[in-house]
């Protein structure tokens, strides 16, 4: 229980007639105001009669339970941003190994959009996989050195070979994969599905995001890929950082108190609220919801992201790096503990992997320090009983030519390749164990099953119960929706 904070008219008159520069002045600071913008907006709490904001419990989303029965009930979606190489990982190519440095076939080639920095290029030499590939699971699954670590988990994946992307730069090729249109403004994946399903735990955010990058990771990553766009503001990523301090802005100042922030907390929820009365802006509620979502991560996020619990073949089974905070392989075990805390969904970025020269240097470490996590985070939580209905992707942006950037030399690289690349699902209600869509003997081109960006995300909303043509938003006289004017759902992938 807290001490209600009561005021007079008086001084709520006062209160609401304060100016911004008074306001900065006060123990309520930038950083109060700073810790609501960077956290968001929304209505996550329940509403009462006449729409006031209550402790009612944990926001329901606009559907509260999805539209139809639903296999998955939350998502975790792993980006490898920069492209990982099909040829490279998943993709597997005999014919390329046997035709290495000759010139890739025009009829394979084709006229196809290609990237700038290929343009110039007059020559286009096949170069073989820069690791052999070994047969995993009960079906033989083809997959590189690169990867033993899911490699032996190929049984509970669900490939597809076919995926495509029409852009090939990055930014917008990552923010269509995540919000379904090339340029930033829209909501991110996370953000419908928050939007819509709303949150289990009303002490932590519904959506987070977490990131980590190599040394020299080329490219960044791309914040619209998280946005809430047009949707209320509360439906963005919240994004943790390494470190401390992993939410910026929710810990309190030296010298204040658990009461006292409460007291702070009264005080600016009987001013917002007074002013909600006055101007009607919805977003002054969603700035009331996430001042008292900050209050309650304050107790929260430092439980989540203290891994001293942890028995020591858990630690071991997510590798090495899972004991240096903002690495991949923290973030992965972070991320089955906001799975198990509720979280609808965890988007985990690894940036890097833009190896346009020297892949055959750059590309092992970088699978090498997600190979391990990955897998480790599937097989967590299956066998916590978790992986049934969470669904598991991992995914770059587009993939990598077949043929070499700069020809066959020790430094030759890959190009950007978006007319097809491989990603893989787990659990979630896909069927396990296969591989869909099949690519040419070059990996250049889909022979069968293509897979579309809109299928992919049609596909993860029906696995949450989730008609992607019902799941819209009125915006500027037009009914948005993820999937744009496209997507159908994919059901050879499902179970």
């Amino acid at each position: 229980m807290h001490t209600e904070v009561k005021m007079s008219e008086e001084q709520r008159q006062q209160l609401l007639n304060l100016t911004r520069r008074s306001i900065l002045g006060t123990s309520m600071g930038l950083g109060g105001i700073a810790m609501a913008e960077i956290l968001g907006g929304g209505q996550a709490r329940a509403k009462g009669a006449g729409g006031a904001p209550t402790d009612a419990g944990p926001d329901l989303g606009k559907l509260a339970t999805g539209q139809f029965p639903a296999k998955a009930k939350r998502v975790v979606d792993i980006h490898m941003k920069g492209s990982v190489s099909q040829t490279d990982t998943f993709d597997y190519k005999p014919e390329v190994f046997k035709r290495h440095g000759q010139e890739i076939p025009p009829s394979v080639k084709g006229h196809g959009k290609i990237s700038a920095m290929s343009n110039g290029q007059t020559s286009f030499p096949l170069m073989r996989s820069i690791a052999d590939f070994k047969q995993y699971g009960s079906d033989g699954r083809w997959v590189s050195d690169l990867f033993p670590h899911v490699g032996k988990i190929v049984d509970d994946l669900t490939f597809i070979h076919t995926i495509w992307n029409p852009q090939v730069n990055h930014d917008p090729a990552d923010i269509l994969m995540h919000t379904g249109f090339q340029l930033a403004g829209r909501p991110a994946a996370g953000a419908w599905v928050n939007y819509a399903l709303g949150t289990d735990n009303s002490n932590m955010p519904s959506y987070v995001v977490m990131k980590s990058q190599f040394q020299a990771a080329g490219v960044g990553a791309t914040q619209a890929t998280w946005s809430a766009g047009f949707l209320p503001s509360n439906h963005q990523g919240v994004e943790f950082r390494s470190g401390n301090s992993p939410v910026l802005y929710v810990g309190s100042p030296d010298g204040m108190g658990r009461q006292e922030r409460r007291d702070q907390m009264d005080v600016i929820g009987e001013l917002s609220r007074h002013q909600y009365q006055n101007v009607g802006d919805p977003e002054i509620l969603s700035k009331i919801a996430q001042y008292e979502m900050a209050y309650r991560m304050q107790d929260s996020v430092p439980e989540v992201t203290d891994l001293s619990d942890e028995p020591s073949y858990i630690l071991d089974m997510y590798g090495p790096q899972v004991h240096q905070p903002g690495t991949f392989a923290r973030n992965c075990l972070l991320t089955r503990r906001l799975i198990e805390r509720g979280v609808k969904y965890v988007q985990l970025v690894q940036v890097g992997w833009d190896h346009h020269n020297a892949i055959a240097r750059r590309h092992p470490p970088d699978c090498w320090a997600v190979d391990q996590p990955s897998a480790a985070l599937v097989t967590d939580l299956k066998q916590r009983g978790l992986l049934d209905d969470t669904l598991v992707t991992w995914k770059g942006e587009f993939g990598r030519t077949v043929y070499a950037q700069g020809g066959i030399n020790p430094n030759s690289g890959r190009d950007h390749h978006g007319g097809n690349f491989t990603m893989w699902m787990a659990g979630g209600g896909t069927k396990p164990g296969i591989a869909y869509g099949k690519t040419d003997d070059f990996s250049y081109n889909i022979a069968e099953n293509p897979v579309e960006i809109h299928d992919m995300n049609a596909t993860m909303l029906h696995l949450l119960g989730i008609d992607h043509k019902q799941l819209t938003f009125h915006y500027q006289g037009r009914d948005f929706r993820l999937t744009d004017t496209a997507g159908k759902i994919i059901p050879g992938i499902l179970a």
